[in-house]
Order: structure tokens, then C-alpha cells, then sequence
């Protein structure tokens, strides 16, 4: 029986480098314990829970948002969970809580990141939840700060499949991105073109569909460019292929079948 995708989120948190053009794009490793995408560099991410849908579902909660150019189909308006998924993700794996305070972006400061911490922890712990946050804090969530940018689902016969939705944002200043010490195990603020470098020098350990991005991401002169392309552009969804020949297990896209990747075996198996 095929594996049905489960509906997910992932963020692409970027910045603008001091001392040179392009972009830098924070990710995390994930822990070699971890049973999908073990010790592989990601963006913060993962899947879509009732409470991240019925936040989007509840008055006050989040920015409203226009239906982006990009996402005609609809997989990521209010109700969807598909942005408080993202939202949460990158508080649980980069401490980074995209939300207004009195119509001004949350800052943390001596005050409240203590405070912040703990609901951090509860959401890794899978306590707590947006709602109650949010209520408590008097927060709107900054869902209209999230720049759609890819769809990929993960190809049939994989044991565990997704259907993930990729959005482009910028921290607040007065937020300082750090993995979380428990899904993860290290993170780093990184140029797509060194990861893509890094990579093909077996230092960094990535999955194709990461690939790809990283491609898309380094033909960026800036943020700003990042950014003002999420208006305009139509996201496909992509969904690769998974052959097995002579023992090894290799994914492609169709239309690009010349760039086969093989597949480590300990990420096949279920």
C-alpha cells in the first residue's frame, strides 16, 4: 500500500551577508537518532498538527494574508495550517517567533526571553500550543511575513512521505537564530553556493529536494531580490522519481532525469 504524504511546512530564514552579494540561509543538522533525514543539514520545518490549522482558524490569531500569485491551488491560505506549522517549526528548531506585540514585531529582550524559552520548550515537548500563546502574550502572528517559495512531495515508495510547503522570511533584529539542542544537533548561517560547494566535497550532507533549493537560492544577488520574486513567480509542485537498479536506490526528477541522486540506504528503510 502506498504511503500517503502527511502535510508539512519548512522555512528558509535568509540574510543579507555584511561583506559580500548574495545570501546567506539558515540551517540546521538534524541528530543522527532522528527517524526521517538523520544527520543531514535541513531548514527548519516539519508536519502540519490540528492546533497549527486551528490557530489559523482562530479569530485574532494570525495576520490575514492575500492568496499569493504563486499558490493559485490554495495549499497555504488561513486554515490550511500550513503557516502556523511554519511559524512553530522555526520557533521549536531556530528560537525565532515571527509575531506582533502592539503592532510591532516581537523583540526579546532581559524581560521576556526567558519567558519565551519555556514556551519554546513546551512546543518541543509537544505541550501547549499557538492559541494559548499567542492569548496570553497578546500576540498576532506574523503569518503575512512568510514568502511562499517551493512545494515538493516526497516520492512514492519512500517509508515516509511529505507534502511540504517552503516559505522564504527574515528574522527581527532583536532575534538572534540558535538550533535547539534536541531535533538538532548543530546549525549554521551558510551561503547556498558553500553548502552546494560543501556538499560535493562530502562535508555537508544533504537530500535532493535540499539540493535543488540551494540551486534556486544561490541566483540571488540579495534578500530583497529573495523576496520580490515570491510575487511573482508560480510554485510547482514537484514530486521525484524513485527507481531501484543493481542494489541502489537513485531519485530524479522527470524532467531532469540526467541528475539522478542515489538515496543512502538508511534513509529507505522504514
Amino acid at each position: 500500500m502506498a504511503v500517503e504524504p502527511r502535510m508539512a511546512s519548512a522555512v528558509m530564514l535568509l540574510r543579507d551577508p555584511s561583506s559580500r552579494q548574495g545570501i546567506e540561509v539558515f540551517m540546521v543538522r538534524r541528530v543522527i537518532q532522528s527517524d526521517f533525514m538523520p544527520d543531514v543539514y535541513v531548514f527548519p520545518g516539519g508536519s502540519v498538527t490540528k492546533d497549527d490549522r486551528t490557530a489559523e482558524l482562530t479569530e485574532g490569531i494570525c495576520k490575514s494574508v492575500a492568496s499569493p500569485a504563486a499558490d493559485p491551488e490554495g495549499h497555504t491560505v488561513l486554515g490550511s495550517g500550513t503557516r502556523a506549522a511554519a511559524m512553530r517549526e522555526l520557533f521549536e528548531e531556530a528560537g525565532i517567533l515571527l509575531a506582533y506585540h502592539a503592532e510591532r514585531l516581537l523583540a526579546f529582550d532581559n524581560q521576556n526571553v526567558a519567558r519565551f524559552d519555556t514556551y519554546r520548550k513546551a512546543f518541543n515537548q509537544r505541550q501547549g500550543s499557538l492559541v494559548e500563546m499567542a492569548r496570553a502574550e497578546q500576540l498576532t502572528l506574523a503569518t503575512d511575513r512568510l514568502h511562499y517559495f517551493a512545494h515538493w512531495i516526497t516520492p512514492e515508495g519512500m517509508p515516509k512521505r511529505f507534502d511540504t510547503h517552503f516559505f522564504l522570511t527574515t528574522a527581527p533584529s532583536e532575534q538572534k537564530a540558535a538550533y535547539d539542542q534536541l531535533e538538532t544537533s548543530e546549525d549554521i548561517w551558510i551561503s547556498p553556493a558553500e553548502a552546494l560547494a560543501r556538499f560535493e566535497r562530502n562535508e555537508f550532507p544533504l537530500v535532493f529536494a535540499t539540493i535543488y533549493q540551494l540551486r534556486e537560492l544561490a541566483a540571488f544577488r540579495s534578500v530583497k531580490e529573495a523576496l520580490e520574486t515570491t510575487a511573482v513567480q508560480h510554485v510547482p509542485t514537484r514530486i521525484p522519481v524513485l527507481t531501484r537498479e543493481d542494489g541502489k536506490t537513485r531519485v530524479f526528477l522527470k524532467e531532469d532525469a540526467a541528475n539522478a541522486w542515489e538515496v543512502p540506504e538508511h534513509m529507505t528503510r522504514s
